[in-house]
């Protein structure tokens, strides 16, 4: 699944990027380069920029300085919303679901439903299961979040982003809250989503 171009233009290009904060500068001038099929991995310590760099990506911040592209193509990523439409999905360090609402029903969050107001719970399960076996993340629609490890909240941390087509997947110091066990099992998942066009993961260097 490939979404190099024949000339050869990375999918992904950051140039420049730079972000102020008062009093510290996060990013400064940063290029990097990502083409398909790419793992790459950002270390560094606590306040080394990783975090803010990848949330540049998601629309979460704005650099101040810089450009992002999109297989050769200038973007503008003003919010996740906007990030997400260009095939980018990102999962934080700390998760983002409902704990009282199952996997199906976080999943479905947001989406545009064919039932109005009511989301296709059946269609998304379907999908949910189909994308866990492909990708092997063995998550269950079914279940309330509340009833899950935490290991088990990341993987439908990663199903949403895969449900909503991303191609590009970005983890926000993945194994931070994760027992030795859990580690284990995402660096298996991080085998199967190499399917994916990109994959970018931050990590701390104690």
């Amino acid at each position: 699944m490939s979404s190099q171009s024949d000339s050869g233009v990375p999918m992904l290009q950051m140039r420049g990027i730079t972000k102020h904060f008062p009093g510290v500068l996060a990013s400064d001038q940063v290029d990097f380069d990502v083409r398909a099929g790419e793992v790459h991995t950002l270390l560094g310590e606590n306040g080394a920029g990783k975090s803010t760099l990848m949330k540049i990506l998601y629309g979460l911040y704005q650099q101040d300085e810089g450009d992002i592209l999109l297989h050769g193509k200038p973007v503008s990523l003003t919010s996740p919303a906007n990030a997400i439409a260009h095939g980018i999905g990102m999962i934080h360090q700390h998760f983002m679901l409902v704990p009282t609402l199952t996997v199906a029903e976080n999943v479905s969050l947001g989406l545009k439903s064919t039932r109005g107001v009511l989301s296709d719970l059946k269609t998304v399960s379907k999908r949910i299961t189909e994308l866990s076996r492909t990708f092997g993340l063995h998550v269950y629609p079914d279940e309330y979040v509340w009833q899950l490890s935490v290991g088990e909240r990341q993987r439908v941390e990663i199903i949403k982003a895969l449900y909503r087509d991303a191609s590009i997947l970005i983890l926000d110091e993945p194994t931070a809250v994760l027992t030795p066990s859990e580690v284990d099992d995402i660096s298996l998942s991080s085998e199967n989503l190499l399917m994916m066009d990109a994959v970018l993961c931050s990590s701390l260097i104690n």
